[in-house]
């Protein structure tokens, strides 16, 4: 979708880090934006902000592990903007831990979060797309769904299923008007994960590197305009990394570990790092 003036959208996780960057970069792209998350303060902060850009703006405050409610909130995001021409999936939750510290529950809520309410949010806006003949949906997934890390076993899982999800959609509806996209960040500079981390001193190594909102925010705009099917964005060189995943994936592991990845998750784990829904 090249031309984004005048476009609606739903942004979900968008009163968290990345989701109000995102926002404000659809609002600057003239984009009327629906605001998912569960802080309404937060979103009543941004609603102002995006209308002073010049765009509609209106908030829909709604929590993803309430999956009853998932279809309810697509309509109350057209009813609030339009019919969504956009579909940005990115909520998430994150959480860092020995596998067998977590108890169902936890397993349960990263699931529908991170999994099943994209999967049900992008069922419940995809015939519309189609009928009005354009539209696109980005899943938000993470590095972490290419190369699994030690002590992320079911945030890695379920934001690997983003990436699935994604190629079987655009094999389905390949030439059709609508588009899928997956963005895969690395560790985002304060936010998330990655901000609690370097409270603690931990910090990215070489592999690794760091990214920042704003970038992730400007690929998920060229990953709109582009009908880009993956995008990886990271600090660093990580790429041959992932192509050697999957060529040599034990190689790749060793390499990982080599340069400390899994030293690096295990600090983290120690005080059981959950990370709320993003927004």
């Amino acid at each position: 979708m090249k031309h984004l003036h005048g476009r609606t959208a739903l942004v979900t996780g968008a009163s968290g880090g990345l989701g109000r960057v995102v926002a404000r970069a659809l609002a600057r792209e003239g984009v009327a934006v629906a605001l998912s998350g569960r802080r309404e303060d937060l979103l009543a902060e941004l609603v102002v902000e995006l209308r002073a850009l010049g765009v509609h703006a209106e908030a829909v405050p709604g929590d993803l592990n309430r999956l009853d409610l998932l279809d309810t909130l697509i309509e109350r995001a057209e009813a609030a903007v339009g019919p969504l021409d956009l579909l940005v999936n990115n909520a998430g939750v994150e959480n860092v831990s020995a596998f067998t510290r977590l108890d169902p529950a936890e397993l349960t809520a990263m699931v529908d979060v991170n999994l099943t309410a994209p999967l049900l949010l992008t069922r419940r806006a995809l015939p519309g797309m189609l009928d009005r003949g354009r539209g696109h949906v980005v899943f938000v997934s993470s590095l972490a769904a290419k190369i699994g890390p030690a002590y992320c076993a079911p945030y890695a899982a379920t934001k690997a299923g983003l990436i699935g999800l994604t190629q079987s959609l655009r094999a389905e509806y390949a030439g059709a008007p609508v588009g899928f996209s997956v963005v895969c960040p690395g560790f985002i500079a304060g936010d998330g994960m990655y901000q609690r981390m370097t409270e603690r001193g931990i910090r990215a190594g070489r592999l690794a590197g760091e990214t920042s909102t704003d970038k992730v925010a400007a690929t998920v705009i060229r990953a709109i305009r582009r009908d880009l099917p993956e995008v990886v964005e990271s600090g660093a060189p990580i790429r041959p990394l992932l192509a050697l995943a999957q060529i040599a994936p034990g190689l790749a592991e060793r390499v990982a570990a080599r340069f400390g990845a899994t030293a690096m998750f295990r600090r983290l784990s120690e005080d059981r790092g959950r990370v709320e829904p993003d927004g």
